[in-house]
């Protein structure tokens, strides 16, 4: 597998609200677990900077991963990063150990090729929309993807494509996929009309806007008219 991540890990013998926070404070490492595959589970920590570097990484949320602690390599799959809520500080780790014959839930990025040579953009002036662009599959550990393949090079105006119209790796489903639910995922949609903006013509000097006008009319409306003096 390409971009393959691995992260050095230490025993975390210390255990225990009060030890973790002495592990990051101190020890600039972040607490984690590994538990799966019929195995112990065993505490661990590593290196902050390690961490912050992999999680930076696409790959370290959707791939199999590689921890070395003493002189063993265990292969996982992050299940939960816990951050610190307002800054956003590592606070906690878990890993699931996996085989090639595991079989896991993760979510995989849509990689959109042929952008610039799309039929219905380029000839029809079509607008590219995406609907989504990511999707969660069950698929066994060895065979995740980096991410699905869609070429759109083709796709014309007015057409879509949908999630019965991709190809998984081998063994690979959408889980509770059905008719009901196949997503549409891109397509290219006429433009949008563009509309002239309404040109708002200034009053010439001199000329009293309508409001000021129907002000000055009651204004008169309420003028007492002087009455006549009568003659005898």
């Amino acid at each position: 597998m390409s971009n393959e991540i691995i992260l050095n890990a230490d025993l975390r013998v210390r255990t225990g609200t009060n030890k973790t926070r002495e592990i990051r404070r101190e020890d600039s490492m972040v607490p984690a677990i590994i538990y799966g595959n019929e195995e112990e589970s065993k505490n661990i920590k590593l290196k902050l900077n390690e961490l912050t570097k992999a999680s930076e990484n696409e790959l370290f949320y959707t791939q199999v991963l590689k921890i070395l602690l003493e002189g063993n390599e265990e292969k996982v799959v992050l299940k939960e990063l816990q951050r610190e809520p307002v800054k956003g500080k590592f606070l906690h780790a878990d890993f699931q150990r996996v085989s090639s014959k595991t079989k896991l839930k993760v979510v995989v990025p849509f990689r959109f090729n042929g952008e610039e040579d799309c039929e219905g953009v380029k000839t029809d002036g079509g607008v590219l929309a995406k609907a989504i662009s990511e999707i969660e599959i069950a698929c066994l550990a060895g065979n995740i993807p980096e991410a699905i393949e869609i070429d759109i090079t083709n796709l014309m105006l007015n057409e879509a494509i949908r999630l019965s119209d991709i190809n998984l790796p081998e063994g690979a489903e959408i889980p509770g996929f059905d008719e009901e639910n196949d997503q549409m995922i891109v397509s290219v949609n006429p433009p949008r009309a563009e509309e002239e903006p309404e040109i708002l013509s200034d009053g010439e000097e001199g000329e009293v806007a309508e409001g000021e006008e129907e002000s000055v009319e009651q204004d008169d409306s309420n003028e007492e008219t002087p009455e006549e003096e009568s003659s005898d």
